[in-house]
């Protein structure tokens, strides 16, 4: 029996070797990247990457940038700004350079103005400055102050800025009325200088309790730099 359906057509060559069309999807270009001072690209200034590696960079480079950083605090710190409020913006960058180099300044010019012992000078100092950075951040953290302990420990060092200043006037001005001025006004800056960030860290009702230990561990050293002849 013959079917009447015309027969099917032979299938084309040309439709079966034929490839779907292909899109090209365009590529992503990454941002150019940025040049630091020195004319070296910076990757991690455009947002890819991590920080550029400072173990090969030349020790000038690294003294350069301590000593940079060292300089910038002093001033969020010591100096009037508009940072002296927000204690998490001023020192939002610390280091401890800067803190060590004004606690031994500090215990050498205590030194050098003692006639005798002057090792023995030098050690007390250093250890009451150091001692006493220590416990009084340990102080406003127990208080519930909101600090970071590294940070408190900057804090207190640069303020200690004015006094070094002081000891170097009373070591090469041997006398006393001049010892208390310049004593006075060196203990007043440094007293002025760590209130807005000590006070801010804890609560209002515990401020005394958070400044009068650092006004007391200062006035010691003032007195020793009087005392010391």
């Amino acid at each position: 029996m013959q079917s009447n359906l015309p027969p099917l057509p032979p299938p084309s060559s040309t439709t079966s070797n034929q490839k779907p069309p292909s899109v090209s999807v365009p590529i992503p270009v990454a941002p150019p990247l940025s040049s630091s001072g020195d004319g070296r690209p910076s990757i991690a200034s455009a947002g890819f990457g991590s920080l550029p590696n400072t173990l090969t960079e030349p020790v000038w480079d690294t003294v350069k940038r301590d000593l940079s950083r060292i300089v910038s605090n002093l001033k969020l710190v010591v100096f009037p700004n508009p940072f002296r409020e927000d204690p998490g913006k001023a020192l939002r960058d610390w280091d401890l350079w800067g803190p060590f180099f004004f606690i031994v300044f500090l215990g050498l010019t205590l030194s050098w103005s003692a006639s005798v012992k002057k090792s023995e000078v030098f050690a007390v100092a250093f250890a009451l400055l150091a001692a006493g950075a220590v416990i009084l951040t340990l102080n406003v953290l127990l208080l519930g102050g909101h600090i970071i302990f590294f940070q408190s420990l900057s804090l207190l060092g640069y303020c200690l800025f004015p006094l070094d200043i002081g000891a170097l006037i009373c070591m090469l001005k041997d006398n006393v009325i001049v010892k208390l001025v310049v004593v006075c006004v060196a203990l007043a800056w440094s007293s002025w200088a760590a209130y807005p960030f000590m006070s801010s860290a804890v609560n209002p009702r515990r401020k005394a309790l958070a400044l009068y230990p650092v006004f007391l561990m200062y006035v010691s050293v003032g007195f020793l730099i009087i005392a010391i002849d």
